[in-house]
C-alpha cells in the first residue's frame, strides 16, 4: 500500500478552478493505477475521476467531463485533479485513492486499497 496525502482545497466561486494535488509515498507509486473520489454531506462517495499508471489513460465522471482534469507525475509521486468552471454542486471532500494497476477502470470504492484523509472543496454561489 501507498500512503496518501490531498492539498489544494478551499473556498471558490463558482466558475473558478482549483488545483487538488496527492502526495504519495513509497517506491511503488508508479505501479498504480490511481483515482479521485468526491464525498457531498449526507452522500455516498461517488467517484470523479482515474487514470492509468502511465498516465495515458483516464476516465471521468458524467458530471466533471469537460470541466476537470486528472494527471500524474510518477517522478514526483504526485496525481493532480484541475478543476475547472466549478458548480455549487461540485462542493464535497475529495479523496484520492490507490488501486492495483489492473483495476483501472473501476470506480467502485471496494477497488481502491489506499485513500487519503481528504481535502475540502467548497464553491460558493
Amino acid at each position: 500500500q501507498v500512503q496518501l496525502v490531498e492539498s489544494g482545497g478551499g473556498l471558490v466561486q463558482a466558475g473558478g478552478s482549483l488545483r487538488l494535488s496527492c502526495a504519495a509515498s513509497g517506491r511503488t507509486f508508479s505501479s498504480y493505477a490511481m483515482g479521485w473520489f468526491r464525498q457531498a454531506p449526507g452522500k455516498e462517495r461517488e467517484f470523479v475521476a482515474g487514470i492509468s499508471w502511465t498516465g495515458f489513460s483516464t476516465r471521468y465522471a458524467d458530471s466533471v467531463k469537460g470541466r476537470f482534469t486528472i494527471s500524474r507525475d510518477n517522478s514526483k509521486n504526485t496525481v493532480y485533479l484541475q478543476m475547472n468552471s466549478l458548480k455549487p454542486e461540485d462542493t464535497a471532500v475529495y479523496y484520492c485513492a490507490a488501486c492495483a494497476a489492473e483495476k483501472y477502470g473501476s470506480s467502485r470504492t471496494v477497488d481502491f486499497d489506499s485513500w487519503g484523509q481528504g481535502t475540502q472543496v467548497t464553491v460558493s454561489s
